[in-house]
């Protein structure tokens, strides 16, 4: 199948999945689904920078990456619909909510590992995505943590891919500021 093909078929089965419940960016009234679309396009953007690359693996990850964690979909709708090594991909992108919450991450990364490099990408993809202003809501305890759990997947995926791992860094850099702020 051919990427944009791909792509179709990915956004629009996370979108629907996503609007069932609603669910919106954090913070703003924006769909999730432009979410899920700009991770796509850090993966766009990584892949022209990076030889070796399984594009339409990766991108079709970033548009699902949050399918199992936020939604109804099963391994199996996943495996179904994407086969099987997307839906493990998502599945290692997926906290397992019944570990308790301070090692959910830290297995996460364990799982996202040990698979194909695309998976990893898409971690780094996603953390970059989501470290733009928080929501208003948050307290400066709440995003310092976020910080480092971003230093934590940087360094537990490092030399999976330079590029991504490169604008993670200064995507880290740049929330400084949102932590200083009162």
């Amino acid at each position: 199948m051919d990427i944009q093909s791909t792509y179709q078929q990915a956004i629009k089965f996370a979108a629907a999945k996503h609007t069932e419940k609603n669910q919106l960016i954090p913070g703003s009234n924006l769909p999730y689904v432009v979410h899920l679309s700009n991770v796509a396009m850090e993966i766009f953007i990584a892949y022209q920078n990076l030889p070796d690359f399984k594009l339409d693996f990766a991108v079709t990850l970033a548009l699902l990456h949050d399918t199992l964690e936020d939604t109804s979909t099963t391994f199996s709708d996943l495996s179904k619909e994407f086969g099987i090594d997307v839906a493990r991909g998502v599945s290692a992108l997926t906290k397992n909510k019944d570990l308790p919450k301070q090692i959910r991450m830290a297995d996460s990364l364990n799982r996202i590992m040990v698979l194909p490099k695309e998976v990893g990408a898409v971690k780094l993809a996603d953390r970059i995505t989501n470290l733009q202003k928080p929501p208003d809501t948050w307290d400066t305890p709440k995003k310092e943590k976020y910080r480092i759990e971003a230093i934590q997947i940087l360094q537990a995926l490092k030399g999976s891919n330079s590029y991504l791992e490169k604008r993670l860094s200064e995507k880290i850099t740049e929330y400084e500021k949102y932590i200083k702020e009162k």
